[in-house]
């Protein structure tokens, strides 16, 4: 079976804060695209809370990816910005 990462996050900003973290994450999809070892990287919202639909070639991909300069910022500003912590959901792939 495929041995990709497969991950949705679910990312809820606080109300003021919703549009710059949307803007933030929007601004780094380029990037993520072309780092080695991203297969997906696509942001979804329902107005209230902002998703991620990732999948990596590997963890370890994926934690280079959390270390790049684009990111680390973005992560940063999170403390000010969300109400709740990032829910990450790691799936296994089974068809």
């Amino acid at each position: 079976m495929n041995e990709h990462l497969f991950i949705i996050a679910k990312i809820s900003p606080k109300t003021e804060f919703f549009m710059q973290a949307k803007q933030a994450i929007l601004s780094i999809v380029a990037n993520t695209l072309e780092e080695d070892g991203c297969l997906k990287f696509a942001v979804h919202e329902d107005g209230k809370h902002l998703f991620l639909y990732e999948e990596w070639r590997s963890q370890k991909d994926l934690d280079k990816h959390y270390a790049m300069p684009y990111i680390t910022p973005i992560f940063e500003a999170y403390q000010e910005w969300l109400k709740e912590p990032v829910e990450i959901n790691k799936l296994e792939r089974l068809a």
